[in-house]
């Protein structure tokens, strides 16, 4: 007989289920070191999602080359580099994207005080340095890995940093075969300042920085510890000679992906999720393209609405750009959006337009609401 039948027959005769031989589910049968899901604090680590594009030709700064993954630059003399989201990862990791920067104008000099050019990530301080209690005596430890490859070797600066604040971690990883995908690991002590804690739920909690040149008067002195003075973007007592020999070599690469961030000092295996989740993750900070529409039976100048809905709510009351009306039906003369209202669940966009009988007008836009 099956299983559910015998069930069945137990029920129908009045036997206690707890007496028969099914296996007991102890606490010591759910491993603690086993591999769970939502282990990674990081949104879209396997460069999945590129609402913006897929490349930018002279990435200014603050241009993503994935969602919540930017470059960001100051005080450069001449470094020109292209972003770009490209079809390749480590073999065998299940990873088919990483994020690419190409320098197509070297940096000329051996850097100014107030120089930096690097690759910036911002997790918000309820989904990162909260969870980790960071800013109490029980704060906990974080493993962060990625893969990497560039085109030239030595050391490359990596630091995190609270917002807002001083208080920093500085230390190095270095490529040791050119153009050869390599995984890094680096474990970030506890952060016990009490400043932590008076960080705003959703705004900016633990900022990071893959860094190629920083000027010494943006850097700190400590190399894998944590440091409570100074600059936010690198160290100096540690010779960055991947970083330089990338920025001043002319088509030099550096790729990044299988970004993960985790509480504890052991770096498991990349968590992969669904490109929808990943992309309604994204959307909290990011929608583009968003369309929505209005109707009216227009009778010469007329007052035009539309309220559009965005995926999921977003971080906060988002700004709104990139707005465009599209018109088919009656419209004799183009409107213009002359206003708008958002929350973070919608954002209005009225117009004034001019035309006879039925006309139908589609809104288009983007919302920002990036940390």
């Amino acid at each position: 007989m099956s299983q559910a039948r015998n069930f069945a027959d137990l029920l129908a005769s009045g036997t206690v289920l707890s007496d028969t031989k099914l296996p007991t589910i102890t606490s010591a049968k759910l491993d603690d070191n086993a591999i769970h899901g939502n282990r990674n604090l990081i949104i879209n680590g396997a460069m999945q999602v590129a609402q913006r594009g897929t490349s930018t030709t002279s990435a200014n700064s603050s241009t993503f080359f994935a969602d919540r993954f930017y470059y960001e630059s100051g005080s450069m003399d001449a470094l020109v580099i292209d972003t770009a989201q490209v079809a390749d990862a480590p073999v065998g990791t299940g990873l088919k994207y990483s994020i690419k920067a190409t320098v197509t104008t070297p940096e000329v000099g051996s850097g100014d005080t107030t120089e930096f050019a690097q690759v910036n990530m911002f997790l918000e301080h309820q989904d990162s340095s909260q969870k980790l209690a960071w800013g109490t005596s029980n704060a906990k430890p974080m493993t962060v890995s990625f893969y990497v490859k560039s085109s030239v070797t030595g050391v490359f600066l990596f630091t995190l940093h609270k917002s807002g604040g001083a208080a920093g971690f500085g230390t190095h990883y270095t490529i040791n075969s050119a153009n050869t995908w390599e995984k890094k690991t680096i474990v970030i002590p506890a952060a016990t300042d009490s400043s932590w804690a008076s960080l705003s739920d959703n705004g900016r909690g633990i900022e990071t920085r893959w860094s190629w040149r920083v000027g010494s008067n943006v850097t700190k002195t400590v190399d894998g510890n944590w440091d409570y003075t100074g600059g936010y973007f690198g160290f100096s007592n540690v010779s960055n000679t991947g970083g330089d020999a990338f920025v001043t070599t002319n088509g030099a690469t550096w790729q990044l992906t299988g970004v993960q961030y985790e509480i504890g000092e052991t770096a498991t295996p990349f968590e992969h999720r669904s490109y929808g989740d990943e992309l309604r993750r994204c959307q909290r900070y990011y929608v583009e393209n968003t369309v929505c529409s209005s109707q009216a039976d227009m009778d010469g100048a007329n007052f035009m609405s539309a309220r559009g809905f965005f995926p999921v709510s977003m971080r906060t009351v988002p700004t709104i750009s990139n707005m465009a009306i599209q018109v088919s039906g009656n419209m004799n003369t183009g409107g213009s959006i002359n206003s708008t209202q958002a929350s973070t669940e919608s954002v209005s966009l009225f117009s004034i337009a001019s035309g006879a009988g039925n006309t139908f007008v589609y809104y288009n836009f983007d919302a920002s609401a990036e940390l």
